[in-house]
């Protein structure tokens, strides 16, 4: 196995010149700067941002955390540990937005410093700096770490998973050190599963199983430390399950058939896709760093297939290369025969993909990575023209006007990268590892730019602009009065007003919530105009189209505030419009 690896340092030259630990010290400084200082500059945006932060609040405001619940019903579609993470922030830090990403910007950071360190340690120093600057300034890593979505977190522990695996297959370790790295593999793979469900599980013991078969390894499963291991897995993933399936005897069938098995295997929730769908998420999300794929996969003493050659012709050595291969093949075939795709999914492969690209990086001469740079003064160009059609887009939900608005921050984006391309080619001129780090700043800083100017868009659709009319209605209502949600389950508006709503007729994704606790909700139309005609006091929030229609049966209904996605009403104290 030594073999193995000290030929993979030696095929892996470092680059020309090395970046200082002080330096390196700054560089992480900076990127905390650019990463962290953000958060609050943006409003949450459905669904997924408003649905984990009112889910963190009202379990926050609950103090029950072992059942989650959402809009106040049940809800057993994820497993806890963002909710938990972010109603402790909420704790600590107050509720806000910033709050609410904290823990997914916080998984992606140290994504991508785990990156980086793992290159480092199983590689070089050089693959090591040119991981961790791929990780972070690919938009795919960059933009995710910035939403309060589910994903972020999951890909973050399956990347302790696959790290700790790395770290701890390392020749000439301690048994207490490569005990301790296994450990943190199983205890990566729990909170895995914890994040998302059994992905957490599945998705690396099958890598796992793959990359033993093609290597014919199978003297790596008398390494995994299974006695010590397992343990640290049990009493990680399992308590919480226990806790929940005994307060709630239906949460074993609805969590585990229904969401881990029939959403993969079934068309039920309505997010197909066709089997290239990740393909062009996968060029988008890792654009700066395309060029590098055709020496990752070929490259004299870093491609893929000359380190699984060399690997085969070592008994017994394990191959870091071939088992970050598999494993970013592995997940995105898995996900792209998925009856299920969101864009978010295939997001796991990312720390895998940096790693094998920061390889190629790493051993790119001062001439190599020039003509990669004029290559990116291209795309700067055709991405910089491409910016002009934002002004011709627009639609119901989104204004042309929105678009308009956006439009400079697109152009101050594109902008940022193209001085950084210069800067990163003068640069390259006396210290190559700076000018990739120039460049990797600008790539970081677009995606920064660009994810902060959504704003004009997550804004408008966050429907923060209608919280103040709406908390000015509670507030004037009795404490007891109710606020319905009529044929629409709304993601936003209820974590600014801090108020959940009675779910009237459309039970959305709430399906399994009010049929767990039917008295919750009202199931007819006909049935909450009854109760409303009936109440002094309620609110209720529905579509302008739902509006039209109540106010065409002569539903008594005064309009609160509203805006392009939705109307807030209230009981007329006169019965009147």
């Amino acid at each position: 196995m030594q073999a193995i690896f000290s030929r993979s340092r030696r095929a892996s030259a470092p680059l020309p010149v090395s970046l200082s630990s002080r330096t390196l010290f700054l560089l992480i400084l900076a990127l905390a700067v650019v990463w962290f200082v953000p958060l609050g500059w943006r409003h949450l945006v459905p669904s997924d941002e408003g649905r984990y932060a009112e889910m963190a609040r009202e379990m926050f405001v609950t103090g029950d955390w072992i059942t989650p619940r959402y809009n106040g019903y049940k809800y057993f579609e994820k497993p806890p540990l963002q909710t938990w993470a972010n109603a402790l922030t909420f704790a600590c830090f107050g509720i806000g937005d910033w709050q609410a990403r904290l823990y997914t910007a916080l998984t992606g950071f140290s994504g991508v410093l785990l990156a980086g360190y793992t290159g480092a340690r199983v590689f070089d120093r050089a693959t090591g700096i040119a991981t961790a600057v791929i990780l972070a300034s690919s938009p795919y890593w960059n933009l995710l770490g910035h939403f309060n979505t589910l994903d972020m977190g999951l890909s973050f522990w399956m990347e302790v998973t696959m790290c700790g695996l790395l770290l701890g297959q390392r020749p000439g370790l301690r048994p207490a050190a490569a005990r301790g790295w296994m450990c943190v593999c199983w205890g990566g793979m729990a909170l895995a599963v914890l994040s998302k469900g059994l992905v957490g599980l599945i998705l690396p013991g099958t890598a796992l199983i793959l990359y033993t078969v093609v290597m014919r390894d199978w003297a790596l499963w008398r390494r995994l430390h299974f006695a010590a291991g397992v343990p640290v897995f049990l009493v990680v993933a399992v308590p919480w399950f226990v806790l929940v399936q005994e307060r709630n005897p239906d949460f074993f069938h609805f969590f585990f058939v229904v969401q881990q098995f029939q959403r993969y295997l079934t068309p039920d929730q309505h997010r197909p896709g066709p089997i290239y769908y990740f393909v062009p998420i996968l060029l988008i999300g890792f654009l700066p760093w395309l060029s590098l794929v055709a020496g990752t996969v070929r490259g004299r003493g870093v491609g893929i297939a000359d380190g699984v050659a060399r690997a085969k012709g070592v008994k017994g050595g394990f191959a870091p290369v071939a088992l970050l291969a598999v494993w970013a093949i592995f997940i995105f075939v898995f996900f792209s025969v998925s009856h299920s795709k969101l864009v978010s999914y295939i997001l796991p492969i990312a720390p895998a993909l940096a790693l094998l690209l920061g390889r190629t990086l790493a051993t790119r001469s001062p001439a190599q990575w020039r003509r990669m740079l004029l290559a990116y003064l291209v795309v700067s160009v055709v991405l910089g023209i491409a910016t002009g059609r934002l002004a011709h887009l627009g639609s119901g939900n989104t204004p042309n006007a929105l678009y308009r608005a956006f439009q400079p921050w697109a152009v101050a984006a594109v902008a940022v990268a193209t001085l950084s391309t210069l800067l990163a080619l003068w640069l390259n001129r006396r210290n190559t590892p700076a000018s990739i780090v120039a460049f990797g700043a600008g790539w970081l800083l677009l995606g920064t730019i660009a994810g902060t100017g959504h704003e004009v868009f997550g804004r408008e659709s966050s429907g923060v602009l209608l919280a103040p009319a709406v908390d000015a209605a509670l507030a004037r209502q009795p404490a007891d009065t109710p606020f319905y949600a009529v044929d629409r389950l709304d993601h936003t508006l209820p974590f600014y007003t801090r108020h959940t709503t009675i779910m009237v007729h459309g039970a959305d994704e709430l399906a399994f919530g009010v049929h767990a606790e039917p008295a919750r909700w009202i199931p007819a139309i006909d049935g909450w105009i009854a109760q409303w005609q009936s109440r002094r006091h309620a609110l209720a929030l529905m579509s302008p189209g739902t509006y039209d229609v109540m106010r065409a049966r002569g539903v008594p209904m005064r309009v609160v505030a509203r805006d392009a996605r939705r109307v807030v009403v209230e009981k007329p104290a006169d019965g009147g419009d």
